[in-house]
């Protein structure tokens, strides 16, 4: 199947032709030019992409229409300042805290995990943050919007 692509890599428009040959494999035509793309490593949630292409390793981070518009206006940053806890989306159990006072977390990673219904919940730092207090142990029940960790400014 090819699909025609339309991208826009440093404000320039960019128009290409895509087969794809397996799963994170693909066959790329772009100004006459012939590219075999690999996807090497993904993540979704930050929209960042490591890429082999014609043997070369590419970097890349994605950004839609929304991303731009929300950098024009100079609110990209908007969910990282302020952050100073994380409370509990749901009522549930802690079944893990997986980090410690002190310690610097990403974007994404881990914070805690809670049961809920029988189900697991990770909830992630929406931020890079330090933690500063953590306020539930493991095993324990918490309510909705408990606060379960707190963060430095």
């Amino acid at each position: 199947m090819i699909n025609d692509g339309l991208a826009i890599l440093n404000g320039n428009t960019i128009n290409y032709d895509a087969i794809k040959i397996a799963d994170g494999q693909f066959h790329v035509i772009k100004n006459h030019k012939s590219f075999n793309v690999e996807l090497i490593n993904a993540d979704y949630t930050a929209k960042t992409f490591s890429i082999r292409v014609n043997d070369k390793i590419v970097d890349l981070k994605v950004e839609d229409r929304f991303d731009l518009l929300l950098h024009q206006l100079g609110m990209d940053n908007l969910g990282k300042a302020g952050v100073s806890e994380l409370k509990a989306p749901m009522p549930g159990l802690v079944l893990n805290i997986p980090v410690k006072v002190g310690q610097e977390v990403k974007a994404g990673e881990p914070l805690a995990v809670l049961e809920a219904m029988k189900m697991e919940n990770v909830l992630k730092s929406p931020a890079d943050l330090v933690v500063k207090s953590i306020n539930v142990k493991q095993g324990e029940a918490v309510e909705k919007n408990q606060i379960l960790i707190e963060f430095e400014n």
